[in-house]
């Protein structure tokens, strides 16, 4: 007979903090004065809880959403909210204590598996630790590792391959609890099987934390509660899949070739 499907992991418990919502409003942005300006009237707001993804041609300004919600920027104009706050009342530790990021290109540091899990929460538990490493899937690699989480993983990572050390930045980000998750094309490094296990990872994540993916592959697209299509430094239609296919020819585009050939 063969083998039954593992199941799912369960999503990592709340550490009591509500997930957070975010919306921008006329957002105008440019990185200086003489330089054009990537956003112009960004616009769209994302519930607490849930997965959003923002999908566009190269250049449309998906990934500076994020930038300026961390704060490494402020808008020209416009307003940035967190939980209906703007972000400038907001003390900027407290912000980025509340916000995990895991980037395209996520680094893995010289030493153990256990030191880069802790890295951004040096007092998580050993339950906690755990449970990051089952719901990511990394829990098969610690047990082939000859000192399971305390092996040294070399300068950078080299002793991991490039999902593995993907896997690795989002076990990171989810042990510090965040209650605004933000994945910058995070699956690009991972096969179709760690991707698809890493999918189900993130829509158990969004059941209890707002999570903002920039993505690329449909395979990531079709599963989110709302989808933001940026175009030229705008939002151009917000929507689900099946409704962007049938309402927008931008979005149909970019399903019927781009996100079809990056996610073959």
């Amino acid at each position: 007979l063969p083998a039954e499907p593992p199941a799912r992991p369960a999503p990592l418990p709340s550490p009591g903090a509500e997930p957070a919502s975010v919306a921008f409003r006329d957002v105008r942005f440019r990185y200086a004065d003489d330089l054009p300006y990537i956003h112009h009237g960004v616009t769209f707001e994302v519930p607490a809880r849930g997965m959003t993804a923002f999908v566009g041609p190269s250049g449309a300004g998906k990934t500076t959403v994020f930038s300026l919600v961390e704060r490494f920027y402020d808008p020209v104009s416009g307003e940035i909210t967190l939980d209906g706050r703007s972000l400038t009342d907001w003390d900027l530790a407290s912000l980025r204590a509340a916000i995990g990021y895991v980037e395209q290109d996520a680094p893995v540091l010289s030493g153990s598996l256990r030191d880069n899990l802790l890295l951004g929460n040096p007092g998580a538990d050993e339950a906690a630790v755990a449970a990051v490493v089952k719901t990511t899937r990394l829990d098969s690699l610690v047990e082939r590792l000859p000192d399971g989480l305390d092996t040294l993983v070399g300068h950078r990572g080299t002793k991991l391959s490039g999902g593995e050390r993907q896997r690795v930045a989002i076990a990171r980000a989810l042990l510090r609890r965040p209650r605004l998750l933000l994945l910058d094309e995070a699956t690009s490094q991972l096969d179709a099987v760690n991707e698809a296990a890493l999918r189900d990872t993130v829509a158990d994540v969004a059941r209890t934390t707002t999570v903002l993916v920039v993505a690329h592959r449909l395979s990531t697209v079709t599963m989110a509660d709302r989808i933001v299509v940026m175009d030229a430094g705008r939002v151009r239609a917000v929507g689900t899949h099946r409704a962007l296919v049938a309402e927008d020819p931008l979005y149909a585009e970019l399903a019927a070739t781009q996100f079809l050939a990056a996610g073959a």
